[in-house]
């Protein structure tokens, strides 16, 4: 999700290669997305904060976080701190860097590596126009950009955006096997399945009606589609996906107190 953010915010000319700076554990990443990019590369954490960066982005694994050397909070003095990570709740995050001029959490989603996603984020403080126009600047590169009201938002969010990509690869992959099972090739049921999703999504993209409306063209009275429809209904699909939604919430809340 870095590299996303790092190469839209260079193609929209947003920043430039030398004004960026990264840097990760010593697994390559940082040195990989140097080469790719162009932006600077620092040795460690503590290096790149000594350039009193104006914003910085907390791209790391929630679990690398209680890793970060204590001179951190001194030296995060004055900067506008942005988290990506999952699971990290803004009262933690304000502990780890309480002298931060103020601190975003986001949670955005995978699409956002095309440039397809949509963001929410929440302040810990009231930030001023210009911190609200720098948060809106990075993330608007991964897509659409909501602010939130409350940080259980962000759990909510989580479970629909955050999480929902895999919503709908799963159900690419059950339309797939559906395919396979009523006697269709492997490959054209592959085919098949991933681009009726494409489509659909492009569609409704493209579309001013709401997905219902849309559905309802598809919808021929007595037709193949209703009756796939009323199995649907009759197996409480939207209650299905109500209940996953409500584990995935459920969840985040439980990461965020951890």
């Amino acid at each position: 999700m870095v590299t996303a953010i790092v190469k839209s915010l260079l193609n929209s000319g947003t920043f430039e290669a030398g004004s960026i700076s990264c840097c990760s554990a010593q697994d390559g990443t940082s040195n990989l997305l140097s080469k790719e990019t162009g932006i600077l590369r620092k040795e460690n954490i503590e290096d790149l904060l000594s350039t009193n960066p104006d914003i910085l982005v907390l791209g790391c694994k929630p679990q690398q976080l209680s890793e970060l050397p204590q001179e951190i909070s001194q030296l995060t003095s004055g900067t506008l701190v942005l988290s990506i990570m999952a699971g990290i709740a803004l009262p933690r995050l304000k502990d780890s860097f309480p002298k931060a001029r103020n601190i975003a959490r986001s949670m955005p989603n995978t699409p956002g590596q095309i440039g397809s996603g949509i963001t929410g984020y929440l302040f810990v403080d009231k930030p001023t126009n210009e911190d609200q126009r720098s948060i809106q600047n990075v993330l608007s590169s991964l897509g659409e950009v909501k602010e939130v009201s409350t940080e259980l938002d962000i759990d909510r969010v989580t479970a629909i955006s955050g999480s929902g990509p895999a919503y709908v690869f799963e159900f690419t992959c059950a339309l797939e096997e559906a395919a396979k099972e009523i006697g269709l090739s492997d490959e054209l049921s592959k085919d098949l399945a991933k681009q009726t999703v494409i489509g659909a999504a492009k569609l409704m993209e493209k579309s001013h009606f709401h997905p219902e409306e849309l559905r309802n063209q598809v919808t021929s009275p007595n037709g193949t589609t209703q009756a796939a429809l009323e199995s649907f209904s009759s197996s409480q699909l939207r209650k299905i996906v109500s209940l996953a939604a409500q584990a995935a919430k459920n969840r985040s809340i439980e990461l965020s107190d951890a």
